[in-house]
């Protein structure tokens, strides 16, 4: 091997290392406000007597099983506590909550909890497609979105829930214009409740 191709190799393990090095250094001097929120998170999590964090809705925010914004009664003891209604950047509202079940049975009866259109039917088993919001006074409703595969944008594979159990249910709708902040939220079985947007 002649000099010159060593020292070419030596150069491109140095340059090798200093990115390395840079990339380390950067990686430590972020995200101090990160950590805090993430400890702040936890200590948060312990405090409210929760041992796992509430799962990121859609639009990936983390959402506070102990907020209360409404709560809705069903058929068969259920109960939808809405916890927070977003708009999102990308021009959705996203309504996040906890299905609870207060009787002392299990229900079984989630397909009522469907959308009725034919697509969402279709490819949408168990899912929780049915829900709507209400522009009063725009005059206009909004239905559960859909993906290009006409997927609903909402919780999907609930099949039952067991007695004094919740699960976490999500919708995703499109967002009404900025003017609105609050909007009448349905869904089959389930008394109609209004609900502020936030965000």
């Amino acid at each position: 091997m002649s000099i010159r191709r060593t020292t070419k190799s030596r150069r491109g393990v140095a340059v090798a290392a200093t990115a390395a090095v840079l990339a380390l250094t950067v990686a430590g001097c972020g995200g101090g406000d990160d950590d805090a929120k993430a400890k702040e998170t936890a200590s948060s999590a312990k405090s409210s007597g929760s041992s796992t964090p509430q799962a990121g809705t859609a639009a990936g925010d983390e959402v506070d099983p102990n907020a209360k914004l409404a709560v809705v009664k069903g058929a068969g003891g259920m109960e939808y506590v809405i916890n927070s209604v977003v708009r999102d950047g990308g021009g959705f509202v996203t309504v996040t909550g906890q299905m609870k079940n207060t009787s002392d049975k299990d229900f079984f009866s989630v397909s009522s909890w469907r959308g009725n259109e034919k697509e969402l039917l279709a490819g949408n088993g168990d899912a929780v497609s049915g829900g709507t919001l209400v522009d009063v006074q725009g005059k206009k409703r909004y239905y559960v979105l859909r993906d290009t595969d006409g997927r609903c944008l909402c919780t999907t594979g609930v099949s039952s829930v067991d007695a004094g159990e919740s699960v976490p249910v999500f919708m995703q709708f499109p967002a009404p214009p900025a003017g609105t902040t609050a909007v009448d939220f349905s869904l089959p079985t389930f008394a109609t409740t209004s609900i502020k947007i936030s965000g």
